[in-house]
């Protein structure tokens, strides 16, 4: 992990980390690259790369939750950002949801080193957990998971009636959901204003795209 990066993002979004947090973050990267050598949970590899496109991405979510959230990450793959929210938050309950065995395997692996009390890996699909968890979470998040459309359409039936969509995409972000908005409207959401980001080293422009009941 790269502590001189993550300080510095961690100060752009005026957060505070423990050294506890900061620690369990590099623990998670090294445990990644361990498992990475047997298992492809990530095509990133490199220390300076995955603090930024795992670490310092999914950060940017923590300034949009409240205290207590029930979160559902979808498609959360090796766990960002379910892994980073429970770390910094352990006020929020967060479960995760994959169709791989095997990110979620890595994800019991990382909550059982921390003790990660807050957090539920689910191996599974979505379209399943609706069935059973309906209108359960306060914010149903996903990074880098199929279209906005398809994620409006998996995520609305576990929102919670004052709950949030927020889909974690790339520059791409805003112009996806202006082209919803009409369907969004049907599906009785509205869409809040945008939030954009650029990664640090020029890796990536990024958007949090925020729906919430109308």
């Amino acid at each position: 992990m790269n502590r001189e990066l993550l300080n510095k993002a961690v100060d752009g979004l005026h957060l505070e980390l423990t050294e506890q947090q900061y620690n369990a973050c590099d623990l998670v990267l090294q445990e990644l690259l361990r498992w990475n050598k047997k298992i492809n949970l990530t095509a990133i590899t490199g220390r300076d790369e995955m603090t930024i496109k795992h670490l310092i991405d999914s950060l940017h979510l923590v300034p949009e939750l409240r205290p207590g959230d029930r979160i559902l990450d979808i498609g959360s793959g090796a766990g960002f950002p379910a892994l980073v929210l429970a770390i910094v938050r352990p006020d929020c309950l967060i479960s995760s949801i994959d169709a791989v065995g095997k990110k979620i395997s890595f994800q019991k692996h990382i909550s059982r080193l921390l003790k990660l009390t807050n957090l539920e890996p689910l191996h599974g699909r979505v379209e399943v957990l609706a069935t059973d968890r309906a209108a359960e979470f306060d914010l149903v998040t996903s990074r880098a998971f199929s279209s906005l459309a398809l994620f409006v359409q998996l995520a609305t039936p576990l929102m919670a009636v004052t709950g949030r969509l927020i889909s974690m995409r790339g520059a791409d972000g805003e112009q996806d959901a202006h082209c919803l908005q009409e369907s969004l409207g049907a599906s009785g959401l509205r869409l809040e204003p945008t939030v954009s980001y650029r990664l640090p080293w020029k890796m990536g422009q990024r958007s949090l795209v925020i729906m919430r009941k109308a």
